[in-house]
């Protein structure tokens, strides 16, 4: 799947699953139509990323007291949904009507009602997309006012091979059907390569859209997009879609307590840095906090954090894999990296995917804790999403699954899309 292991012999299973690219394109400019933001055009390299609070934090309900014990926690899974194609992600509405969207990588938005697919596609903007490998239609987030705000967003490659984030409108007399002639295209960033491309869109708790972009692919981060900041590519970007345009720049707000707004040669957007290929992000709706599932190289898969408040933050690709540095392989300059919480090697998987903190008062053994898994193992992990410093994950099931997102339903139950079976599932805890 979209996860950029291209660069790993993984057996013939996980390379049926992941769907590995065996060669790379280059990047092509887009029309001058649509905005173009942040290229991966080789200059100087940026300063170092600093951590930086902004002097607007996200808002952070309080953190829960009680600490998350994953000992002892099996965790079960159960069919929703069949019959999709390449699932790769799922959102909720949030509009109390139980329904859930389910995005296919070929560019396809379903509708899951009642246990059932609506047969009719929410959209479908195929004709607009480059996909296969770990292109395609990546992401789904809906305003977080709709459905008075009728507007929801997607991350795809477009025919060019370039990540476009744009909204998109529900029709009014329809609320299964989206309009696909309503499209308007926020921001296009060229893509060097066909792999890594990010692909999650997210709101935070504070009402911004964030936004996941890939280094450009390849391997091992040739352009160095990781350590710049002159370059979208590699990065959690932040951007305001509720005010109005930033002038002749692009049709979005630039937030002004970004962190490097008034850094010399940085991209405004830019949130945080050092990524690879974050492949799903979530903001724990009890704490504000960001988790990210970060896809390694040669040997380490990462998870990700960065507290409610915090930015600038540096995760260290690619001068780090993990805890462990990548370039050069030993004594390589950790001054400002921001260290994973947790990681996992290859002997249990090939591609993190990220997940959630689950807030279900329904699931107590769960209740509380950060569960995400693999797309080639399907193992599920859980963890203390509390404290500081680093932990080790809790390995509570081996699924067999290649599933490609973790989500929460409205009411906060765990769901997840399984793209080898073509489902929608749900999971659940039990205790061993």
């Amino acid at each position: 799947m979209m996860l950029g292991i291209q660069e790993r012999s993984m057996g013939s299973l996980a390379l049926a699953v992941v769907g590995v690219i065996a060669a790379a394109c280059g990047s092509t400019s887009p029309s001058s139509a649509e905005p173009t933001v942040g290229g991966p055009s080789v200059s100087p390299t940026a300063p170092a990323a600093t951590t930086t609070a902004p002097s607007k934090a996200p808002a952070s309900p309080t953190e829960p007291a009680a600490p998350f014990d994953p000992t002892g926690v099996t965790l079960s899974i159960d069919v929703l949904v069949d019959g999709l194609r390449d699932p790769i992600d799922v959102a909720a509405p949030g509009d109390g009507s139980g329904r859930l969207f389910v995005v296919e990588q070929a560019g396809r938005i379903r509708v899951a009602a009642g246990g059932r697919l609506v047969d009719r596609p929410f959209i479908d903007i195929a004709e607009r997309i480059a996909s296969g490998g770990e292109r395609g239609l990546l992401g789904l987030v809906f305003h977080p006012d709709f459905p008075k705000d009728p507007r929801f967003f997607v991350n795809y490659t477009d025919l060019l091979g370039d990540t476009v984030v744009a909204e998109f409108r529900v029709d009014e007399a329809n609320p299964d059907h989206a309009d696909p002639g309503s499209e308007r295209i926020l921001l296009r960033v060229a893509q060097p390569f066909a792999n890594h491309n990010g692909g999650a869109v997210v709101f935070g708790p504070d009402g911004m859209l964030y936004v996941a972009t890939g280094d450009g692919g390849s391997g091992g981060d040739p352009q160095g997009n990781g350590q710049r900041l002159d370059t979208l590519l590699a990065k959690i970007l932040r951007i305001d879609v509720n005010g109005p345009r930033d002038g002749a720049r692009a049709p979005y707000r630039v937030p002004d307590d970004n962190p490097f707004v008034d850094v010399t040669d940085a991209e405004p957007e830019i949130w945080l840095t050092g990524l690879r290929n974050p492949w799903r992000i979530r903001f724990d709706r009890g704490t504000g906090d960001l988790w990210i599932g970060d896809v390694g190289q040669d040997g380490w898969e990462e998870i990700d954090v960065a507290r409610a408040g915090e930015s600038g933050l540096n995760f260290g690709w690619n001068r780090m894999e993990g805890f462990h540095c990548f370039q050069p392989r030993r004594g390589c300059d950790e001054t400002g990296l921001t260290p994973p919480v947790a990681e996992y090697g290859h002997d249990l998987g090939c591609a993190v995917i990220g997940g959630v903190v689950v807030r279900d008062p329904d699931q107590p053994l769960l209740n509380g804790g950060y569960v995400f898994s693999d797309s080639c193992s399907g193992n599920l992990w859980l963890l203390d999403p509390a404290g500081s410093g680093p932990r080790e994950p809790v390995l509570v099931e081996r699924t067999g699954r290649s599933l490609s997102s973790i989500a929460e339903d409205e009411d906060g139950s765990l769901v997840a899309t399984d793209r080898g079976r073509g489902q929608l599932v749900v999971i659940s805890a039990a205790e061993r």
